[in-house]
C-alpha cells in the first residue's frame, strides 16, 4: 500500500472493510483492499451484500472517506437508499433554510448533499456511527485483532474473513439466543 506519510514509498499493509447488519450488528460482507482510501469501496462491498444475502440493502451509509461520483450513480447499486456524507457538514447552517430538493441539473454530490436536509435523513446517517464503529472496537478490544499476521492479500483477506466470523460467532453466543433444532423423524 502507498505509504500516505512518504511520498513515493510503501507499507506492507491492508485496508479493512466491512459492511454491518443495522439490526443484528453483525457483519454481512468483509473484504481487504490495498487501496488508500476508501471511495473505490463502496460499490464493491455493497455488490458483496447483496451476493451474500441475495437480495439489495434497502439503505446504505457510509462517510465522506466513501463519496465519488461513481459511487453515487453506480446503476448497479439503484434501488438502495444511499447516504453518504459528501464533506464536512456545515452544522451552523439551519436545514430548513436550504430546500430538500436539489436544482435541476445538479450534480451526484450536489443530489446527495441535498439528501441530508431533513432531520430524519440526517438521523439515518448519524446511526451509521453506532452501527459499523463499534464493530471495529470490540475487534480491536475483545479479540485483539489489530494486525494482520499473514502475507499477501489473499492471505490477509481470508485471515479478515474468519476475525469477522469469529467477532459474528462471539455476537450470536452472547446475546443467549438459543438455536432451534431441527428433528427428522425416522
Amino acid at each position: 500500500m502507498p505509504d500516505g506519510a512518504n511520498k513515493g514509498s510503501f507499507v506492507q499493509g491492508y485496508n479493512a472493510q466491512i459492511a454491518v447488519d443495522a439490526a443484528a450488528q453483525v457483519i454481512v460482507a468483509a473484504d481487504v483492499t490495498q487501496e488508500t482510501n476508501d471511495k473505490q469501496q463502496s460499490t464493491p462491498m455493497l455488490q458483496q451484500v447483496e451476493e451474500n444475502l441475495e437480495q439489495k440493502p434497502e439503505r446504505a451509509t457510509a462517510d465522506a472517506g466513501y463519496f465519488s461520483e461513481a459511487n453515487a450513480t453506480d446503476p448497479s447499486l439503484e434501488g438502495i437508499d444511499l447516504y453518504i456524507a459528501t464533506g464536512r457538514e456545515n452544522h451552523s447552517i439551519p436545514a430548513e433554510v436550504i430546500p430538500v430538493e436539489p436544482p435541476p441539473g445538479a450534480t451526484a454530490k450536489e443530489k446527495m448533499r441535498h439528501k441530508f436536509r431533513t432531520e430524519s435523513r440526517r438521523a439515518t446517517y448519524k446511526m451509521r456511527k453506532a452501527i459499523v464503529e463499534p464493530i471495529f472496537g470490540q475487534i480491536e478490544e475483545q479479540l485483539g485483532f489489530r494486525r494482520f499476521s499473514l502475507r499477501g492479500r489473499e492471505n490477509a483477506r481470508r485471515e479478515w474473513r474468519l476475525v469477522c466470523a469469529v467477532s459474528n460467532l462471539l455476537k450470536l453466543f452472547r446475546s443467549g439466543r438459543t438455536p432451534e433444532m431441527a428433528i427428522q423423524g425416522a
